[in-house]
């Protein structure tokens, strides 16, 4: 029993020495003990996890920051989007508008008795039979009920028919219960235009009261027969459509009008006119 315990304890002591050894060179050939390596070992783990998590919230910085940085961006781009849109508009507008002061000027030299005022369109309003527009000029502009509006290149737009202190209100030539005195300007025959709402042919006028014998042609032109309120030769349509009306013994024609009454911009009052020319 003796010499076998004898036995384990040396095989024991064996097994120590080599341990002893092996622990001397590894902390020899790392220049780092064993229980450092021990602790390094068992934080490794962690470390990684710690430098994931790291990594992550770097990303999510920069991300953030970039996210910023490109809303912020955007808001710029947009900011310029819309003032060039803006002064796109109003390089258009100025560009309608100079043409229109061509086709007045135009206008002016044939009829130099016009005297007219500008006026821009508030609002438009079609109901029914009813067709009228709102303008920016009243009364302290001297408009007054009774006065003509036309376009600048001489096209009917309506009359004036409710006047407030800045503001007009005007029943435009497709209000069927407007009647305007018109000619047939290659023929000279004559009628009454009205709006044509009530005879089923909206966003059409109609003339009333030719004559049976009336020779009528598409896209004959009809004009202003001339009165107090409307000066002579002003535009009011074309022709698209004629014959016998109900009666069977007066002619009618359908016309299209020569102005786009719900895309007016800007529209002219006749203040005054020479009514002999």
């Amino acid at each position: 029993m003796r010499h076998f315990f004898n036995s384990k304890v040396r095989a024991v002591l064996v097994i120590a020495l080599v341990l002893v050894i092996a622990f001397a060179l590894i902390t020899n050939l790392t220049e780092f003990d064993l229980p450092q390596k021990l602790v390094q070992g068992a934080l490794a783990p962690f470390r990684s996890g710690v430098q994931t998590l790291t990594r992550q919230a770097e990303q999510y910085y920069n991300y953030m920051f970039r996210y910023e940085a490109l809303e912020a961006e955007n808001t710029v781009l947009k900011e310029k989007i819309a003032a060039m849109e803006e002064e796109a508009r109003s390089a258009d507008s100025l560009k309608r508008e100079n043409e229109r002061l061509k086709e007045l000027n135009k206008l002016t030299e044939t009829r130099q008795d016009f005297q007219m005022m500008d006026s821009y369109v508030i609002s438009y309003s079609a109901v029914d039979w009813s067709s009228t527009l709102t303008i920016d000029r009243g009364s302290i502009d001297g408009v007054e009920e009774g006065m003509c509006a036309i376009t600048a290149n001489g096209a009917v737009v309506g009359l004036i028919t409710e006047v407030g202190t800045n503001y007009s209100v005007i029943k435009t030539v497709l209000d069927s219960s407007l009647e305007i005195s018109g000619t047939i300007a290659s023929s000279g025959y004559n009628g009454i235009v009205t709006g044509a709402y009530i005879t089923g042919q909206e966003g059409l006028l109609r003339m009333d009261y030719l004559a049976s014998s009336a020779i009528i042609r598409n896209r004959d032109q009809v004009v202003t027969s001339g009165s107090t309120v409307y000066p002579r030769d002003l535009m009011m349509g074309y022709v698209v459509d004629a014959g016998f009306d109900e009666t069977g013994v007066a002619k009618y024609a359908l016309l299209e009008p020569a102005v786009e009454v719900g895309g007016l911009e800007q529209v002219f009052i006749m203040m005054a006119f020479d009514e002999d020319k």
